[in-house]
């Protein structure tokens, strides 16, 4: 089996992807991963979905929206954020944008006249760090170190993050003909195509009165026209339990001028490598 994911190698991405596959390919964006394995290019696709600190990555919502997908594992891996460096002096640090915002608190406290530069991944800005001493990247601290006989970093901090609590959920997307009803979680993407007062809370009660929890509800724009939106859903039970399936029956009725996408069940798997 193949897993994609973003790179280049060295990403928290590939860390989770790792524990899928042994053999990881990379993609520069999270659309691109989706599109690849809907397309049958790649068995697996690797995506973050959701930062405990930044909240939902919405172009992987987006994405596996439009795609025809599934998703069949969870993998929930802990954020280690650390200042690499070339020499204790620097002029930028160059990381992925979510990596930026989880250490706001201590790049202004520490470094408030260092230009912050965003780029496709924590691993593209310790690249740029190996390649120019007047930048700084942040990344996990294994990645100081070059595999392939590059320059070595130093770690000038550790554990940067500005919550230690920091961790990222990563979805496994397969071909859509892969789509599972087993686990104790499942993901439905709901496309309501009406607009009307109690409409959100009709589909809340669906899964409510079956005893059925959300774990995350998020609004995103259809794309359709300004003020429309769709809702991805993601709740603690599996599409192969009466009480779920009930439950999604109810909304596609619910919303019967617009559409139902069930993604699929699967189960969570920590990873702390």
């Amino acid at each position: 089996m193949q897993a994609v994911t973003l790179g280049p190698a060295g990403t928290y991405s590939h860390r989770a992807a790792r524990a899928v596959a042994d053999d990881v390919a990379f993609r520069e964006s999270v659309t691109a991963i989706v599109e690849a394995v809907a397309d049958g290019e790649y068995d697996r696709g690797v995506v973050p979905v959701e930062n405990s600190i930044e909240g939902s990555v919405t172009e992987s919502l987006d994405a596996l929206t439009e795609a025809e997908v599934s998703v069949v594992r969870e993998i929930v891996t802990p954020i280690r954020h650390a200042l690499l460096a070339q020499a204790e002096t620097f002029d930028v640090v160059a990381s992925h944008s979510q990596a930026l915002a989880q250490c706001r608190d201590y790049l202004e406290r520490e470094y408030p006249d260092v230009r912050q530069e965003a780029v496709a991944s924590t691993a593209r800005g310790v690249e740029r760090a190996r390649e120019d001493a007047s930048v700084a990247g942040i990344g996990h601290p294994a990645n100081a170190v070059a595999d392939d006989g590059g320059v070595d970093l130093r770690v000038l901090a550790e554990d940067i993050q500005d919550q230690s609590s920091n961790a990222t959920r990563f979805l496994v997307v397969a071909p859509e003909a892969e789509r599972s009803e087993a686990g104790g979680k499942s993901s439905v993407v709901v496309y309501p195509g009406a607009n009307y007062p109690g409409l959100l809370l009709e589909v809340l009660e669906a899964f409510a009165d079956r005893d059925v929890n959300l774990s995350r509800i998020e609004s995103r724009p259809s794309g359709e026209r300004l003020g429309d939106y769709l809702f991805h859903i993601d709740f603690e039970a599996g599409m192969y339990e009466d009480r779920a399936r009930a439950a999604v029956d109810d909304v596609a009725a619910i919303v019967d001028d617009g559409w139902v996408r069930v993604l699929g069940s699967y189960d969570t798997e920590h990873v702390v490598s």
